[in-house]
């Protein structure tokens, strides 16, 4: 089952690279935060009750509920529907995220650290680097900050690969630190978004003092 849901996991990765439309970015967060959920259940065994239940909880009432929602609000606010013409070609952008799993396969395979879940860990390191080429080849703000929330539940993987003990205290942390950049990002950009109809990145270079 686990490794059902690091490959599930891994296709929303490539399902992002030949992402357009914005509803379809906002269902591939829900489906990673319930995946992460379900990865929790699994994994963390060693760790208390109240403590599991917490980290599902936040997965799945933060990750696939709140934040998603939040992020559709300012999409319909601002009359989104789909993202402009990325940097690079769809196709490329896929053969790129394709080329950062099978590396992530390469480089984990040749460690011999006995306490690294390796499956988890090439997940993780493929989720880090795939949603930080996102970033950089993807024009619009709102999918900048699509992006960054997949490159948080890297985070979160690349905890879980690690043992039991450390996820807690990693997941309160992204937590937070989710809280408050979507909400400073969903300020700023319903604001940008009075003045520019369809603010992306290259808008912003434009902007004057």
């Amino acid at each position: 089952m686990i490794d059902f849901l690091l490959i599930l996991f891994i296709m929303t990765l490539l399902y992002a690279a030949i992402a357009n439309r914005m509803q379809t970015y906002l269902w591939i967060l829900i489906l990673q935060g319930a995946i992460l959920s379900g990865l929790s259940y699994f994994l963390l065994t060693k760790i208390e009750v109240y403590n599991l239940v917490l980290i599902i909880a936040e997965n799945l009432i933060f990750k696939t509920i709140a934040v998603p929602w939040f992020l559709n609000t300012i999409i319909k606010r601002n009359q989104i529907t789909r993202e402009t013409e990325p940097y690079l070609p769809n196709f490329v952008s896929l053969m790129i995220v394709t080329a950062i799993i099978l590396l992530s396969i390469v480089i984990t395979t040749s460690l011999n650290d006995i306490f690294i879940a390796k499956n988890l860990f090439i997940v993780a390191i493929s989720t880090l680097f795939s949603a930080l080429y996102l970033i950089m080849s993807r024009r619009k703000i709102i999918t900048h900050v699509i992006s960054y929330l997949i490159l948080e539940n890297g985070v979160f993987l690349l905890s879980l690969s690690t043992g039991n003990e450390m996820p807690m205290l990693v997941n309160l942390g992204i937590m937070l630190d989710i809280f408050a950049s979507v909400l400073i990002l969903g300020v700023f950009f319903n604001k940008i978004g009075d003045v520019l109809k369809d603010p992306d990145v290259g808008l912003l270079r434009n902007l004057k003092d």
